[in-house]
Parts: C-alpha cells; sequence; structure tokens
C-alpha cells in the first residue's frame, strides 16, 4: 500500500504531522533517514511549496480539478495546454484552451516525479519549446504515483528508454512552488510557479 492511501485512508493528520515534524526536527548531522520514495517526495514537494491533491481514481481527479477551479476563480477562463489528451478529459470545465502564456494558468502532465528533490520533471512533451518563464504563473500538473523515481538521473534515464527513436528537448525540473507576490526586476526572469499537483494513484 502507498504513502499516500495510507495517510489518506487510516492515519490522522494530526500523527502524520507528528511523524514529518520529527523527520524535519532532526539535526542537520544527523545520518540522514532512508525514506520510502513517495513519503520522500511528498515531504520535499511540499517543502518548495508545492500543493497537492491524492486522487484514488478518474472521478476523484475531476472532483479535485473542479476544486482547484472554485479556489482559484478559474471557471470561464482561458487555460494554456499543449495536451490535446487533457483538453478531451476536462472538457466539461467551461474552459478555453489556448496555446499562449496569458491564460489563467498551465495545465499539463509531466515525465517524472523527483523524490529526492520534491520537482517535477518536464520536456519538449509538456512544454513544446517553451521556457518556464514564458507560461503563465500558476500550473495545474496531472501525474501518476508510477512516475515517481528517486532522483533526476532516473528520470533521465526512464525519458531515454521511452523515446528511443527521438529523445525530447528542453528537459528541465520545476522545483520552487513559492509564488512571486509582487512583479519587479528582481524577480524577473524566475521560474517560480505557484503549482498544484494532481496525484492519480495508479500502483
Amino acid at each position: 500500500m502507498s504513502l499516500f492511501r495510507r495517510i489518506f485512508s487510516s492515519k490522522s493528520k494530526s500523527d502524520q504531522k507528528s511523524k514529518e515534524r520529527h523527520i524535519e526536527d532532526r539535526s542537520k548531522y544527523m545520518p540522514e533517514i532512508d525514506l520510502p520514495i513517495d513519503e520522500s517526495f511528498m515531504m520535499n514537494f511540499k517543502r518548495n511549496g508545492g500543493k497537492f491533491l491524492y486522487c484514488d481514481n478518474d472521478d476523484e481527479v475531476l472532483d479535485s480539478f473542479d476544486k482547484i477551479l472554485l479556489e482559484n476563480n478559474w471557471y470561464q477562463k482561458d487555460v494554456c495546454s499543449f495536451d490535446l489528451s487533457l483538453e478531451h478529459k476536462f472538457s466539461n470545465f467551461n474552459l478555453t484552451f489556448v496555446k499562449n502564456s496569458s491564460a489563467s494558468f498551465f495545465f499539463s502532465t509531466c515525465e517524472y516525479l523527483i523524490a529526492d528533490s520534491g520537482a517535477i520533471l518536464v520536456s519538449s512533451n509538456q512544454l513544446r519549446e517553451k521556457k518556464l518563464t514564458e507560461l503563465p504563473d500558476s500550473f495545474v500538473i496531472l501525474a501518476a504515483t508510477s512516475q515517481l523515481v528517486k532522483n533526476i538521473g532516473e528520470g533521465l534515464k526512464g525519458i531515454k528508454e521511452k523515446n528511443k527513436n527521438s529523445i525530447p528537448s528542453n528537459i528541465t525540473t520545476i522545483k520552487d512552488f513559492e509564488p512571486q507576490k509582487e512583479k519587479d526586476f528582481l524577480s524577473y526572469g524566475s521560474s517560480s510557479k505557484n503549482l498544484y499537483l494532481l496525484l492519480l494513484e495508479d500502483l
């Protein structure tokens, strides 16, 4: 049983918070705890400022997506996406799918979830040739627990194995999820994103 299912089905929130606090309070000079890959990703992702919604099935994915739209007032707004399958799957949400950065948010899948850094690995399969700075400040990423890998090396190896005939370009990671409150010249070029992760259990 995955960590996510254990957390959301059996353990109380207070129990989980206590466990996370115990690990975070350890001295940086103590040996690192060898955490399960899913637990490592969750802790690092949250530490980076990301927000994730665990989903047991496709119906829960749609319900969680609906909650994100309501929370951010994104109904009847433009959404930037280069993925036709997402456009089809989420066609009942009264959104206008566009290809430009003036949209309210960017909606995509990803290549892998990197456990040791809590980062999201993406490529031209998701971004085309766009730089992160050329996309909206808010991201909604749909991923599955089977996309969890221990580190960036495993992620890059997986990309090569899946795309033997044509390795995608524009491979990068997103790992800073604290939104910029104000835009100024110091934050110009920042790739920080307000990021929601819809995480589907498929193992």
